[in-house]
Order: structure tokens, then sequence, then C-alpha cells
């Protein structure tokens, strides 16, 4: 970009962002519909990636033509995902120092994930970051249209009073990119799930936020 942008906000999302928890949700969505009879690969869940249970778990269901409640199959996958992630989840390196960085700069901050807030309890408190870090928490089941409509986002900006595009949206997949440019915010994107030429939509690209911290000084 020609010149250094000013944020007053940062609006993270949380899997890929914070911490890794792809692989277990995974695995509990495989081990649940498992349990239904079944057998699905994780390589189905994919596309689905960033855009909230509710569509990782139905859209898979959808495509392969399985019978799905959607309550009673997402409880008893959070179950799964409960055990399997109990101490084995750890925030991304760099992250807590990113956040404090943030706190310290006297930036606002949202956690605008499209998980349920079991799935957003759960992670947090695995990895020791308080809910109250956040001036906001908006997960996928405050808004209609999930990622990659700007819904969640602009939801998180309007919380914290700041205009869209005086936020900076931390991303790592596909949709979350295009729901915060489309949302009017600058974007990063962090190379932890998807490849940096699948994320050419964002303003900057960075393989973790300790790398970005550099950038983040001199927009404040």
């Amino acid at each position: 970009m020609d010149s250094i942008p000013k944020i007053r906000a940062i609006l993270f999302d949380m899997d890929g962002v914070l911490l890794d928890s792809e692989a277990y949700i995974c695995q509990a969505a495989v081990g649940m519909f498992r349990e239904k009879g079944y057998p699905v690969k994780p390589e189905d869940f994919l596309e689905f990636t960033g855009m909230g249970e509710n569509k990782y778990l139905g859209g898979v269901a959808e495509k392969r033509a399985i019978p799905f409640q959607l309550e009673k199959d997402k409880a008893r996958t959070y179950e799964i995902y409960a055990e399997l992630v109990a101490g084995k989840l750890f925030p991304y390196p760099g992250a807590i120092q990113f956040l404090e960085k943030c706190h310290a700069f006297g930036l606002k901050m949202a956690l605008a994930s499209s998980a349920d807030p079991t799935k957003i309890c759960i992670n947090l408190a695995e990895i020791g970051i308080p809910q109250d870090t956040f001036h906001t928490i908006v997960s996928g089941l405050d808004i209609e249209h999930k990622k990659p409509a700007p819904d969640i986002f602009l939801r998180a900006a309007a919380n914290l009073g700041i205009e869209p595009e005086d936020c900076l949206v931390i991303e790592d997949a596909i949709s979350g990119v295009t729901a915060g440019k489309a949302a009017g915010a600058k974007v990063l994107a962090l190379t932890t799930t998807f490849a940096k030429e699948e994320l050419s939509q964002a303003d900057w690209i960075a393989e973790s936020l300790v790398e970005f911290l550099p950038q983040l000084r001199e927009m404040v």
C-alpha cells in the first residue's frame, strides 16, 4: 500500500489466528458422523473452514446426503471435541505477546469467530486467554449471514463503536479475508491454513502475528 493507514481496533478471528484447533474439530466431526454410521473424510470439511460449525457440519451432511439434526449433532460434536482438546491446545507462538502489545497501544480488540460460544469458551480456556481480554466477542450465533458475508466484522466494529475502515481484521481463511474486505476493513491474512497465493485479496500477508508487529507499531 502507498501509505500506512492508521487503525483504532483489531478484529481477531480465533482458529488459525490465535491457535490451531481445526484438526481437533475435524476429528470430532468425523467421529460424530461415524457414530451416525456415515464415514466421512477430513478433506470433506476443508471448503467449509471458517464458516462456523453450522455450515462446517451441515455443509458436509448436505454434500454427502447424510441425515442431520443440527443441535443434537453439533452438541455431540462439541462433547467429542472437548475430550479431544483437553490439555492439547496452545496459543500460537507470539499470540499472547501480540495481544499484550495491542492493549499497550490502546487498541480496542474484538474476537469475531464464526464458531459457537461453546467452542470459543473451550478454546480460550485451554490456551489461557481470559474472555475479558477482548472488549467484545461476536460468535457465529450472533449473526445471520456467516463469512464470507461481512456481518460478523460489521457487528464487532459496531460493538466497539468504531468504523470498519478504522479496523484491522486478522484472518487465516479465504472466506474470512473476503468478509473483512467486504466490511470495509483492512485485512491481515496469516498463512496458517491457506497458501499465500490463495489469500491475495488481503492487504497484508504474514506467516505469524509476531512477524507483523513492526508493521502494527506504525499503524497506531
